[in-house]
């Protein structure tokens, strides 16, 4: 899904939970002022194309006709609909045509030693004109329709499987309010991305001397991906989430997590090291369980709880979901 909130890209690395009430509570200035909207998405374009127009970087392109390389890194699939009410279930169906149509730009994708691949450059500008229909995003935490809503969900498969090679993520925005409850969630809460044309981006860069292969196609229930590579890699990876809180200040509900990849030697099985991939903290846009909820005073200090005797982490709708990969 398109989160249109205004934000900064970031590059991913982790940054700090927000642990001083102030800086939680604080809204955005598009948020308080909506009517700033179209101007400072204008701004950000017009920087992202001024940043294309000077980089130096390689950028990978589609490569008709390259044969498919023997290595398969990773691969994964999502559903292509999720139960919804009957009218976002009819954006959801138009959100199948425009991952049909995206997920066409991707695949085939070479990522050769030293080139960078880039979301928004491949797939461009999701417009009528290319076929592109009204579907769901995301604005500012609300589902929204919009032409080309839902392409997130491609964004989402390839960073998951980017996170599963040797690939340096250079730069992905996480959604800034988490909009549906843990319902046969399949991946960590918090490795989604946030795709807006174009400034809000994908962007990873092959740092190795291996080449990389995207596949992404549909079936009749899944978007499908495939990361494939032309020489064995040294090591394989787990992707988990740690820290699974909810935190409530006011009537406003935040989540917040961490992301951890830990590398793993694929000739002993052993771990030899792991890293903070992202800290994520995102507004709540449902109700989630009163007994994962932590509320805080004005200081941000925890308040006294009743003490509970169910589990914190669990796979029930709207419960924190402990996948790992």
């Amino acid at each position: 899904m398109h989160n249109l909130s205004v934000l900064t890209p970031q590059p991913a690395v982790p940054a700090a939970h927000p642990t001083d009430v102030r800086t939680l509570t604080r809204r955005r200035v598009t948020e308080r002022h909506p009517w700033l909207y179209p101007a400072a998405v204008r701004v950000h374009q017009a920087r992202r194309h001024l940043a294309w127009l000077t980089s130096d970087a390689r950028w990978a392109t589609r490569a008709a006709g390259t044969p498919e390389l023997p290595v398969r890194v990773k691969k994964h699939g999502s559903l292509l609909l999720r139960e919804l009410s009957p009218d976002e279930m009819a954006l959801q169906h138009n959100k199948v045509v425009n991952l049909r149509l995206a997920s066409a730009r991707t695949d085939g994708v070479v990522i050769r030693p030293g080139e960078t691949f880039s979301f928004n450059k491949i797939v461009g500008n999701c417009t009528r004109r290319k076929g592109y229909v009204v579907g769901m995003r995301l604005s500012n935490g609300d589902a929204k329709a919009g032409v080309g809503g839902g392409i997130c969900q491609l964004a989402n498969l390839l960073h998951w499987m980017f996170l599963h090679s040797p690939l340096t993520v250079v730069e992905r925005s996480e959604h800034s309010f988490d909009p549906f409850p843990d319902k046969n969630r399949v991946l960590p809460w918090g490795v989604g991305c946030s795709i807006v044309w174009n400034y809000v981006d994908l962007v990873v860069r092959n740092d190795t001397d291996t080449t990389f292969q995207v596949h992404t196609w549909l079936d009749d229930k899944h978007l499908r991906g495939e990361l494939r590579a032309d020489r064995p890699v040294e090591h394989s990876y787990k992707v988990e989430a740690r820290e699974e809180e909810f935190v409530r200040v006011g009537a406003r509900i935040w989540r917040r997590n961490e992301i951890w990849r830990s590398l793993v030697d694929r000739r002993t099985g052993n771990v030899v090291g792991e890293e903070l991939v992202k800290r994520n903290c995102a507004i709540v846009k449902y109700p989630p369980p009163e007994h994962l909820v932590v509320d805080l005073d004005e200081d941000g200090r925890p308040l006294p709880r009743q003490a509970t005797t169910l589990p914190r982490s669990t796979t029930r709708e709207g419960l924190v979901s402990t996948v790992t990969s």
